[in-house]
């Protein structure tokens, strides 16, 4: 296990405001999948809290994953980020783009550019990161004005008249992804400007056979039987690459469908060069520290290991935070090279280009504070830490300006917490995908929801899903 991973297990809800019981690891990932698929989104999340100090080893990594993504479905982004501190590994002779051979480049105007010659674009994110969901989101329009037909989406589930029909989304339209609510936004988008969604996902949990599946499918659903069908694919990480390597010794689902179909395809990564706060780390290794050595409600975390043997200067050296020093991004940027015009791509034979994002945050933020939030979720005890960036919601979460930041207290939580706050659109049930969600943990603070203009139900539930308090809200254009 990484230090960074270590120190952020200890944090969330790793040690229980209980002692670990014996029979620690006694719950699997397959009973932690299954509780995943059941229930209220606030429910999951503290079933996770309680659930992962009695996991081991490779469980306890999965599921402090899945309590990311349930972070995320929750609206607390900078958390999931924070709370599952994954880094990707460049090849070792990458060599960094500097200003003067290089100059940035609008992502969706370079990808559409190119697309315009392509029938198969892939685009990928990481699962806990919604961020990496917004170029997907701005691409919708542009690819669909090109003749783009269908989008292929590795969280659906669902398919047929049902969701055309519809035009929305909901909980049981896809897997735990789909529930977040800028994913539930780029299935509406896409429904609206008329593509055929395809559900494509393998039933086969990884490893060669699931990227040939995955590949097959989208050949059999799209390619083979129409010759004009031209495909956007929204997928996971390391299954748009062209080449093996970030799989081992996989053949990437890219890969195979290029030898299935004879086409080209046009790959996006997004994953490589990921946001990361500098200084986490070290500020979780002071914390986990202070409570194991004043006996705070941390008990039970093993001591050894603890201490920070990282050099305060290393995350200023990470790739993605000299890439945004040397060039600024206000929004997606690609790299174009400044004599040939070649686009950089730190794996240039597995996918075409990386995607550079601007920070998450107008506010630079630690994350971590010297204290943890105490809460009782269905009669048990547990911890969480505090929010992030002083409980900031990234403004990314507007969608390119579409979206307005609309205040919302914790008092519709009838002094109940945790409790979850949640806009559904007026005229959705309320089993619909949620157009935003924020999670309050404790009492006295005030937050915003990002919405378009329009009429909502505005309620807020309790972890057992009941109903505190709901009222209509009317948001309006801004001005």
């Amino acid at each position: 296990m990484t230090f960074r991973l270590h120190a952020i297990l200890a944090l969330v809800g790793i040690a229980a405001m209980q002692p670990m019981p014996a029979h620690a690891g006694s719950i699997s990932t397959r009973q932690l999948l299954a509780a995943m698929r059941e229930g209220n989104e606030l429910g999951r999340y503290g079933y996770l809290l309680q659930a992962i100090p009695q996991m081991d080893g490779a469980n306890r990594a999965m599921a402090q994953q899945y309590f990311a993504f349930s972070e995320g479905e929750l609206g607390l982004y900078g958390e999931a980020v924070r709370d599952f501190p994954l880094k990707a590994h460049l090849p070792a002779d990458t060599v960094l783009p500097a200003p003067g051979q290089w100059q940035a480049a609008d992502a969706v105007d370079t990808i559409v550019d190119l697309a315009a010659h392509r029938r198969v674009v892939m685009v990928n994110e990481a699962h806990h990161d919604a961020h990496t969901r917004l170029l997907t989101l701005a691409l919708l329009p542009r690819l669909r004005a090109l003749g783009f037909t269908h989008l292929a989406i590795e969280a659906l589930v669902e398919d047929g008249d049902a969701l055309r029909q519809r035009g929305y989304p909901t909980d049981r339209s896809g897997t735990e992804y789909m529930r977040e609510p800028v994913y539930g936004e780029i299935v509406r988008e896409a429904l609206r400007l008329g593509y055929v969604l395809v559900p494509y996902e393998s039933t086969t949990p990884g490893g060669q056979e699931r990227e040939t599946q995955q590949a097959q499918a989208l050949y059999r659903k799209v390619l083979a039987g129409d010759p004009k069908a031209r495909l956007l694919v929204h997928a996971g990480y390391a299954h748009i690459d062209k080449a093996r390597g970030r799989l081992g010794d996989v053949l990437p689902m890219a890969m195979r469908l290029e030898a299935l179909s004879g086409l080209e395809v046009l790959s996006i990564d997004q994953t490589e060069v990921r946001e990361e706060e500098p200084f986490n780390e070290l500020e979780a290794y002071r914390v986990v520290n202070n409570a194991v050595r004043t006996g705070d409600s941390l008990r039970g975390v093993p001591q050894s290991g603890l201490t920070p043997h990282l050099d305060t200067r290393t995350a200023l050296r990470e790739p993605y935070h000299q890439l945004v020093a040397a060039f600024h991004p206000q929004h997606a940027i690609v790299l174009r090279h400044v004599g040939d015009g070649r686009l950089w791509s730190a794996r240039p034979r597995a996918y075409d280009m990386n995607v550079i994002l601007p920070p998450a945050n107008e506010r630079v933020s630690s994350y971590v504070r010297d204290r943890v939030i105490s809460l009782k979720i269905d009669g048990k005890a547990t911890i969480a830490l505090p929010p992030a960036a002083d409980g900031h919601r990234p403004d990314w979460l507007s969608l390119h300006g579409e979206r307005r930041a609309v205040p919302v207290s914790s008092r519709l939580c009838g002094n109940v917490f945790p409790c979850l706050v949640e806009a559904h659109y007026a005229d959705e049930p309320d089993d619909a995908v949620a157009a935003d969600r924020y999670v309050f943990l404790e009492n006295g603070s005030d937050n915003t929801l990002w919405l378009r203009p329009g009429r909502y139900r505005l309620r807020g539930t309790n972890a057992a899903g009941e109903v505190m308090a709901e009222r209509p809200l009317q948001v309006d254009a801004a001005l």
